[in-house]
């Protein structure tokens, strides 16, 4: 019994792993993928024609000749499936989609204020209908949507435990589903942003810490090794595992104490992270405006340079601390990670003089998605979990 499960469990990784290397490669053939992945060619052979049925590979004519018989070309049937990522924020709307190629094919950014109201659900279900009929979407190839949310998400029961910026607890997927007519799920929007970092520009060989700094801090731990979730099955997208605790709340940190008794933060602690580094420290000052901080700071206005600089500095702080608890590169995103390139430098500089084990900071980056990463996650997400069953 356990021989025949053992077969059954390593046929349906090599089917898996064989289409994932197509889908990897614009064309590509059996002799290539059997060299690639050290299948033998029958393994392939019947592996291709499997996927072949399935609709999901196809002969696409042949290879050019290398001094033998044409090798049949095969490529992946990437608009066989769509998926969709929605983003909510407490004042705007963002969508993504995106098929098996894992490119965001089209973002859309719709301003519209947060209400747990049935006419806001409907509402959004109205702007994903008028998404999906712009962008000439298939109805019946969308696999799923994912709603990214900025709060605290349970997937075993799929409700929104608690989000600080939506103002809202215990809410249920259901209040979505309702509005939506497609299979959907909940994720939280630092997960999502960190999922598509994980994706398209993580090296498959390092784990990743992701660091949120938007209107609230928060963030991800994406790790090379092996790793499950609570429900028993492996948060894997494409190489990387995403560590979800015990609760489903790892990576909050926003609350992690960086000055004791210091600033009140909005979870009643005192000296918390997000107290320091969230991104309303620098808006508040421009009505909302986060560039035109930016702007007037690079222009030489003295004030907010200061406000600037013990932003990094405290920003340094909790770097540190998750490089000393993780041990591998930190990745800055959210609204404020999209303007730190210019300041990498100095934050590094900053963050070096704080490492007990040398370096010179360069595991800090900025992350390389910076339009709508969170929606375009959502929407990674269902695309692989439907790769993953193929």
């Amino acid at each position: 019994m356990r021989r025949g499960t053992n077969s059954l469990e390593v046929k349906i990784l090599n089917r898996n792993r064989v289409f994932r290397y197509v889908n990897g490669q614009s064309e590509t053939s059996m002799p290539d993928i059997s060299a690639a992945l050290g299948i033998s060619g029958p393994t392939v052979l019947t592996i291709v024609k499997e996927l072949k049925d399935a609709g999901v590979v196809e002969e696409v004519g042949e290879l050019k000749s290398t001094g033998g018989r044409k090798a049949k070309a095969i490529a992946a049937v990437r608009d066989v499936r769509y998926a969709i990522g929605i983003d909510i924020t407490a004042n705007h709307v963002g969508l993504v989609y995106t098929d098996l190629a894992k490119k965001a094919l089209k973002h859309d950014r719709i301003r519209k204020t947060f209400s747990c109201e049935d006419n806001y659900f409907r509402e959004l279900g109205g702007i994903l209908g008028t998404f999906v009929k712009d962008n000439r979407i298939p109805e019946d190839r969308i696999e799923g949507v994912g709603i990214a949310l900025p709060g605290i998400v349970d997937r075993q029961k799929n409700i929104l435990t608690q989000s600080h910026i939506l103002k809202i607890e215990n809410v249920s997927l259901e209040r979505w589903a309702n509005a939506i007519p497609y299979p959907c799920e909940l994720l939280n929007d630092a997960n999502a942003a960190a999922i598509t970092e994980d994706v398209c520009c993580r090296k498959p060989e390092n784990s990743m810490v992701y660091l949120s700094l938007s209107n609230s801090v928060g963030g991800a731990v994406v790790s090379a090794a092996e790793m499950k979730g609570n429900d028993g099955i492996k948060n894997n997208f494409d190489g990387g595992e995403m560590y979800m605790g015990d609760n489903w709340r790892s990576g909050e940190f926003g609350h992690m104490v960086i000055h004791p008794e210091g600033k009140t933060c909005y979870c009643g602690k005192k000296g918390c992270l997000d107290a320091y580094c969230s991104a309303l420290n620098l808006v508040a000052l421009e009505e909302g405006n986060l560039k035109a901080f930016f702007d007037k700071m690079e222009s030489g206005h003295g004030e907010y340079s200061r406000i600037w600089e013990e932003y990094l500095q405290n920003l340094a702080i909790a770097i540190d601390n998750l490089r000393m608890c993780f041990d591998c590169e930190v990745v800055l995103g959210g609204y404020v990670g999209n303007y730190m390139e210019p300041y990498l430098e100095r934050l590094r500089t900053l963050v070096a003089a704080k490492n007990i084990f040398g370096g010179s900071g360069e595991y800090v980056r900025v992350c390389r998605c910076r339009e709508e990463a969170s929606a375009y996650g959502a929407a990674l997400y269902q695309i692989e979990r439907y790769i993953a069953k193929i």
